[in-house]
């Protein structure tokens, strides 16, 4: 003689709890995917462009050109350096794949160059610094 199979469904009682598992797994899901998606940054040059301006902002004032060079180290404001580093890198990322960043790119180094050299009062680099405070305003 054949057994009957017994099939094991779930009663009512077990079945709520699965049900609001699974939907709270889905809504879950959902919702993170959704926050994840809006939050997103959009990649491109302009991104990057903003940050380089960003960055440039965060250098601050720079010393003048009064005293020794060791002086003028020393006026530097802590992260300065590694900021400008950044911004020049950002800008030279914005006009590799922006031709519309170029000279912003070329302004930012030559700000770079200005203050590597601890040469503050330096006509041309003073201008860079205009030129890029200028540029960033339109981005």
């Amino acid at each position: 003689m054949v057994q009957p199979v017994q099939v094991d469904v779930l009663s009512p009682d077990r079945r709520k709890p699965v049900v609001a598992a699974v939907t709270g797994f889905a809504v879950g899901a959902l919702v993170l995917g959704l926050l994840w998606g809006l939050s997103a940054v959009t990649p491109g040059a302009a991104t990057d462009a903003r940050a380089a301006c960003a960055a440039l902002e965060r250098v601050g004032t720079l010393p003048d050109s009064s005293g020794n060079t060791l002086a003028r180290a020393a006026s530097l404001t802590p992260g300065t350096l590694e900021r400008l580093a950044a911004a020049r890198a950002l800008a030279a990322a914005a006009a590799e794949t922006g031709d519309s960043y170029d000279k912003l790119a070329q302004h930012i180094d030559g700000v770079n160059s200005m203050v590597v050299s601890l040469n503050f009062g330096d006509i041309g680099g003073r201008w860079h610094l205009r030129e890029a405070n200028r540029l960033c305003g339109q981005v």
